[in-house]
């Protein structure tokens, strides 16, 4: 059984449309940095295990 599809928001009261598209702006710009913070931690981690980390028999 699926589940029913997710509906869209609707726009906040008291917002125009300019300050509805900076507040998605500034949103999908916080997803951003927080991927990149990810990826980050990511590639520091494996260059702190080294590559004999990928080295090793399994």
């Amino acid at each position: 059984m699926m589940a029913a599809p997710r509906k869209i928001d609707p726009p906040a009261p008291g917002l125009n449309p300019a300050q509805q598209k900076a507040r998605r702006q500034r949103n999908v710009a916080i997803g951003l940095a927080i991927a990149a913070l990810c990826m980050l931690f990511y590639l520091v981690t494996l260059a702190k295990m080294g590559a004999s980390f990928f080295a090793r028999s399994m």
